[in-house]
């Protein structure tokens, strides 16, 4: 044998050997990466995908001793139900996996709970439904904070703000629609504004206008966006605006300005009023939009860093647990971090009050108006302590 054939032979060996010590830790993702919803998907997705890179540059996850390369299993449920339910059994039974990042809807999660909590699988979703959180649902957590949590201090803000009487809003026809458009009519009404009108549409549509000239019909001085998937609240904006409608524009959930900015124009989003998860001000977020930037270019959604933030929890509880598959001691695990240092800020569980468990994400959320494109941080906010403007940059 001679020296380049000895030295080829040590090379492979030596890559076989630290593929073993090197295991894999799978975990699934049932995102909407195609439709209207993508953004949001995608957001999720990259995320995790992020959450991912950072463990596995570090040398992998370490749990129990060992080290564990994550590895992404990406499945489109395109915001159907029906999709949903195909990807969670592609990753139970054919993939194995035991933890799930996603989904972006309502529906699609509740479908696919039945498989995650028999199998008690670890499911990390954005799902907007109060249905999804409770006791019955052990493995289920919410990564991001719905308007159940946002809606009455964003609500309280902007009416002051704006002065706003009546409130026009266009809701999508399905559980997450159902779900925002109570939350939203109970927040304004509280804030002693009228809803004017409340349309509800299928998620495919494109044109607007005959929903719009009702809303505006019956006298709002406000529109709400919230929750409309980022496609069709851009084509919302651009319509109004088309219409000759000069008031504000207000969305109280849903990050999207980009994806709204880029159907609309930025001309006609000028001056939006927009829910955000991230102050760009701050470093911890600095950090991690420099990151997303390198990895994906500039486009982030604002679901983003909270799915990272997210997943990066999830490791820590899965690390601390000393096992990759116990998944009732990891969400034990989970649910006791508190205080964890994110992208958007520091992090907590609560939620027992409203869904009955502690798996409902704490995070501190913003106000931004859009100006010139881009999100501009107008108001800061919390949970408990309501929304307080942010004049002074940190």
């Amino acid at each position: 044998m001679n020296r380049l054939t000895m030295v080829c032979a040590a090379t492979l060996l030596s890559s076989v050997a630290f593929a073993q010590a090197q295991d894999v830790l799978n975990i699934g993702a049932v995102v909407t990466t195609s439709g209207a919803g993508a953004a949001w998907g995608q957001a999720i997705l990259h995320g995790a995908e992020l959450a991912a890179k950072d463990v596995n540059d570090a040398g992998g996850l370490k749990v129990g001793g060992k080290d564990y390369t994550v590895k992404i299993i990406p499945y489109d449920d395109k915001y159907q139900a029906g999709e949903a339910v195909t990807a969670i059994n592609r990753l139970a039974f054919q993939d194995k996996v035991k933890f799930v990042v996603g989904p972006v809807g309502s529906a699609p999660a509740l479908a696919i709970q039945p498989v995650t909590t028999r199998n008690q699988m670890l499911m990390m979703t954005m799902a907007f439904s109060e249905k999804v959180l409770g006791p019955n649902f052990p493995y289920t957590f919410r990564a991001n904070v719905t308007t159940v949590e946002f809606s009455q201090p964003q609500v309280n803000w902007l009416v002051k703000k704006f002065g706003i009487k009546k409130v026009g809003s266009l809701f999508p026809n399905d559980e997450t629609g159902q779900q925002v458009a109570k939350d939203v009519e109970v927040a304004y009404g509280k804030a002693g504004v009228q809803l004017a009108g409340k349309e509800f549409y299928e998620r495919e549509r494109v044109d607007f206008i005959p929903l719009l000239t009702r809303i505006l019909g019956a006298g709002a001085d406000a529109i709400e966006l919230n929750i409309n998937a980022p496609a069709s609240a851009g084509l919302i904006v651009k319509q109004a605006r088309e219409l000759g409608f000069k008031g504000p524009i207000v969305r109280t959930g849903g990050p999207a300005t980009q994806d709204i900015v880029n159907v609309a124009s930025a001309a006609a989003s000028e001056g939006m009023m927009v829910h955000s998860l991230v102050d760009p001000n701050m470093e911890s977020s600095k950090v991690f939009i420099n990151k997303y930037r390198t990895a994906y270019g500039p486009a982030m959604n604002g679901f983003a860093p909270a799915f990272y933030d997210a997943t990066r929890m999830m490791f820590e509880a899965i690390s601390r647990s000393g096992s990759i598959s116990d998944t009732p001691k990891i969400a034990t695990e989970l649910e006791k971090i508190a205080d964890f240092p994110g992208a958007s800020g520091h992090l907590s569980w609560g939620g027992k009050k409203t869904y009955g468990i502690n798996h409902q994400v704490d995070s501190p959320f913003y106000v931004a108006e859009v100006v010139s494109g881009v999100e501009v941080i107008r108001a800061r906010c919390s949970v408990s302590g309501g929304c307080v403007d942010a004049e002074v940059k940190d």
